[in-house]
């Protein structure tokens, strides 16, 4: 009698946190969705449309996704030309939802190619995370003002993890030697990153994955890396391959790694949050590009080569200079 006295209370305490309704935030890629978990915590259900390893840029909306926003209380979207179907997917969802841009307050570069073309991989720079956050958690507490002091101390925290990720970033690339700070990869994600940083970018294709590489980019970038002497290539993880493995191939140089811009890497992999993407990139790029180049290489051997050669030479010559001196006194 006692212990069903006692589950009837607990059942009776605990009843109006069982039947609260968290708020379902959707989030139109996984960077944004991993943020809005960071500040949400145990408040939020979070679910994101593009699925992880998926490209934004090139999503096609299925009915699930139509169901999943009609579902959602708070819709996040990075904006900037990022999700170009996100639009029509929310008015054809009907939801009531909340839509927030939380590129909202970013210092917007555009496309060096393109005039009037915004590049919306703003989350490259983390200090630009720190403003992602902070629209985010002003969205939460307007649909949630219950937990506004809960989401506000995790924002806190949060920014100043991103702050020291800023510092290190900032710190590892510049110990890369200054000519070789030339970042080589499929489309052109890392303007943010170069500018905050200090880092060169140079890509085949622009800052969308629907344009084609043209062979006067290919032609470009072979004649950064000719130039520059540039150590290794990067490929990405939502974009094919084939292409920085040509142009690897073709100047006889490394492929760095895998970099990760469009989306996060899945759990098992090393970039499964935003800040863990953020530093693992970092990491695969210094240690790649604070390498030799092959041709540096071979000019090294080939000295080598030369030297013990003419050492060899001049040990040979002492020698018969010296028979040569022995017979003639004998």
């Amino acid at each position: 009698m006692r212990l069903y006295l006692t589950l009837s209370i607990i059942l009776l305490a605990t009843s109006p946190l069982l039947s609260q309704k968290k708020p379902l935030v959707v989030a139109s890629a996984s960077m944004l969705a991993d943020i809005a978990e960071q500040i949400g915590g145990a408040y939020i259900d979070v679910e994101m449309i593009v699925p992880i390893g998926g490209d934004p840029h090139l999503h096609e909306p299925t009915p699930g996704d139509v169901r999943l926003v009609a579902r959602g209380d708070l819709i996040l979207v990075n904006g900037l030309t990022f999700e170009g179907w996100i639009t029509e997917l929310i008015d054809n969802s009907g939801t009531k939802a909340q839509t927030i841009t939380v590129t909202e307050g970013i210092d917007v570069l555009t496309s060096q190619t393109y005039k009037n073309s915004a590049d919306p991989h703003a989350w490259m720079d983390a200090s630009n995370g720190i403003i992602y956050a902070q629209n985010i958690a002003k969205a939460l507490s307007s649909i949630d003002p219950e937990h506004t002091e809960y989401y506000s101390e995790r924002l806190e925290s949060y920014s100043t993890e991103l702050q020291e990720l800023d510092s290190y970033i900032s710190k590892a690339i510049q110990s890369i030697p200054a000519q070789q700070r030339i970042l080589i990869t499929s489309h052109d994600a890392f303007q943010y990153y170069g500018k905050r940083y200090g880092i060169q970018l140079e890509a085949i294709m622009g800052i969308s994955t629907e344009a084609e590489a043209q062979t006067s980019d290919i032609i470009r970038v072979n004649k950064v890396i000719k130039e520059n002497k540039v150590p290794a290539v990067f490929v990405e993880s939502t974009i094919n391959p084939k292409l920085i493995k040509q142009l690897a191939s073709d100047n006889k140089i490394k492929i760095g790694g895998k970099l990760y811009a469009d989306s996060l890497g899945d759990i098992k992999s090393p970039a499964s949050t935003y800040i863990d993407m953020l530093r693992y990139n970092t990491d695969t790029i210094v240690a790649a590009l604070s390498q030799s180049t092959q041709s540096d290489t071979e000019d090294h051997e080939k000295s080598e080569t030369n030297y013990t050669f003419l050492w060899i030479l001049g040990i040979g010559l002492l020698l018969a200079l010296g028979l040569l001196v022995y017979k003639m006194n004998n």
